[in-house]
């Protein structure tokens, strides 16, 4: 199963997303109120995979696998944002091989569309699961829960501004910051961001970080 809090009948994502200047800040607040922290800092490397005519992009669908501490094969449907939140459908399943899933998408036609890597610490407070967030081009974090009140409330316990979520994806910020940089990158890795300084201009977001 993934981070978030689905059922078996509607596998419902349901997530904010925040932009943030400090990381340390937040988990110390999450240690201070008592959260339990339920994975480690774990990197993350992902493929995110399309038709050859970027059908599943146009149509805001995702097909997913990642590695982490686990291999796992991932959709999820079009999303729809509600008073800041993000809610779609999620499908997510354990391989065993992360290779011979990717070898098996790519037999059924799908190609590479990006891979993209993160370090990821994930804790439980209350009634959400809190991600902390580090990818090459800054810091985010990602509240789940069950509704927009547990989320707001997950984000008002830990200082963030709700004003100031973020409803793009990854890759969409990944885009902004190509384009504002004049990237000529495929991916998002930290090899590929070594040394370059991101700004919150080039994300065309705002720190919820108070």
């Amino acid at each position: 199963m993934s981070d978030g809090w689905r059922t078996v009948n509607s596998m419902q994502e349901i997530e904010a997303k925040f932009y943030v200047n400090e990381l340390t800040q937040i988990e110390a607040r999450l240690r201070n109120l008592g959260a339990r922290l339920i994975q480690p800092r774990t990197h993350e490397a992902n493929l995110r995979f399309d038709t050859p005519n970027h059908d599943l992009r146009r149509e805001g669908r995702v097909l997913r696998l990642r590695q982490d501490d686990k291999a796992r094969m991932t959709y999820k449907g079009a999303s729809q944002k509600d008073e800041g939140v993000l809610s779609r459908v999620e499908i997510e399943f354990i391989v065993d091989d992360f290779e011979s899933a990717k070898l098996f998408l790519e037999s059924l036609g799908y190609e590479r569309l990006l891979f993209y890597e993160k370090y990821r610490t994930t804790y439980e407070l209350d009634s959400t699961h809190v991600m902390l967030d580090e990818l090459p081009i800054g810091n985010f974090i990602e509240i789940e829960g069950k509704g927009i009140p547990s989320i707001q409330a997950g984000a008002g316990q830990i200082g963030l501004n709700w004003n100031a979520a973020v409803a793009a994806s990854y890759s969409a910020l990944f885009d902004r910051v190509r384009k504002a940089q004049k990237l000529n990158v495929r991916d998002l890795s930290f090899e590929n961001f070594q040394g370059l300084r991101i700004s919150q201009d080039d994300l065309g977001v705002q720190p919820a970080d108070l």
